[in-house]
């Protein structure tokens, strides 16, 4: 089970949202770079970047602060927010993230997404951001008529590193994640699933685990000090040593 620590980037700091929401943020810090070494100290082998600003202005934005925690941490970082050309991806991979996650073009250019995730194999995760099993765009200012398990099933013979799933209803609510439909989705789908929204207590990524889930993502959670990263991490390692 990986645990990815997610650090939301919001003019420059390091902040958290409820249920997406631009007008419900918590700055918890004003250095994400600080953040970003501190969750490595603590053990994370991965962590979840998600320029909040380029969600919003459909192109990255926070590139500095992007920028400078890839550099100064050793551990490999996946980029969200605003990735919705080419220009965009490759300018993410340039900064050096590893990952550059897509969610919003992968529902409005299916076949654009699909020739880069061929050109760029490895490199993309689809970001399924879902509200009532729909698929949420543009920041999740918009939601599709699409549904999340059927994005997925179209993707599913592309070479992609992942597939984040977020449920919007539950994300920052610290309420516990959507567990079956998460499920449902690893189960049907060839790609690992990280769970995201609403992971909130050490039983919940216990929980994640025992269904199959690969991965999940924390933020409100770990930054509040409910779950300890470090021991969470011992745990997990205990169960599957």
């Amino acid at each position: 089970m990986q645990i990815l620590p997610a650090i939301d980037i919001l003019g420059g700091q390091c902040v958290r949202l409820r249920q997406g929401d631009y007008g419900q943020e918590t700055v918890f810090s004003p250095d994400p770079v600080v953040v970003a070494k501190s969750w490595e100290s603590q053990g994370a082998s991965i962590l979840h970047l998600v320029d909040l600003d380029g969600a919003k202005a459909g192109r990255p934005v926070n590139t500095d602060v992007i920028e400078a925690i890839c550099k100064e941490v050793k551990i490999p970082c996946q980029l969200g927010g605003g990735l919705r050309t080419d220009d965009g991806v490759h300018q993410a991979l340039e900064l050096g993230v590893s990952r550059a996650i897509i969610g919003t073009q992968a529902v409005s250019e299916p076949d654009w997404f699909a020739k880069l995730a061929r050109q760029l194999p490895g490199k993309l995760v689809l970001g399924l951001d879902a509200k009532n099993g729909k698929v949420a765009t543009e920041g999740w200012l918009d939601v599709s008529s699409i549904e999340a398990t059927e994005l997925a099933d179209k993707y599913s013979d592309l070479p992609l590193a992942a597939i984040v799933y977020t449920d919007i209803a539950k994300d920052g609510m610290m309420q516990g994640p959507n567990f079956d439909t998460t499920e449902a989705l690893a189960k049907r789908s060839p790609h690992l699933v990280i769970a995201s929204g609403g992971v909130t207590t050490t039983e919940d990524v216990l929980e994640l685990q025992r269904r199959g889930i690969g991965a999940c993502i924390l933020g409100r959670t770990i930054y509040e000090g409910v779950i300890q990263l470090p021991q969470l991490l011992l745990q997990l390692s205990a169960r599957t040593d």
